[in-house]
């Protein structure tokens, strides 16, 4: 994977693309935010628990698109590679959160947030002129 990838912004799968990463991102924004309700509130668990649900939900369609963006279109491999990576750290994620490995599980939702704003600044960038 190249600092150089760039979607092409004619077509449709990359606006799909781009939408995606950033309801993805903000998702896991939100997952953070419900991780302190979660410290803070007895309602919290099932909220982080349910906007986790969702998270995956949207790793799978950040997924999908990237496959599309990449397959028909002949876009860069590594947007895929990228949304695959994030949505296997999300469901490890989940497990370790439900078998109560803090330890691990608070430092993997950090790491995919980082993980999901690399990939933001990626799709979001412009091709450079020649």
């Amino acid at each position: 994977m190249t600092a150089h990838q760039t979607v092409a912004p004619a077509s449709w799968t990359a606006q799909a693309l781009r939408a995606v990463v950033v309801l993805h991102v903000v998702a896991l924004l939100f997952q953070s935010v419900t991780a302190g309700m979660l410290l803070s509130s007895p309602g919290g668990r099932g909220l982080h628990v349910a906007s986790g649900l969702a998270l995956a939900l949207i790793g799978l369609l950040h997924l999908i698109v990237a496959i599309m963006v990449w397959r028909p279109g002949g876009g860069p491999a590594g947007f895929m590679i990228a949304a695959a990576l994030l949505l296997v750290g999300t469901i490890l994620a989940a497990v370790l959160g439900m078998a109560g490995v803090k330890s691990v599980h608070l430092p993997l939702g950090v790491l995919l947030f980082g993980g999901g704003v690399a990939q933001l600044g990626r799709v979001l960038a412009r091709p450079a002129s020649p």
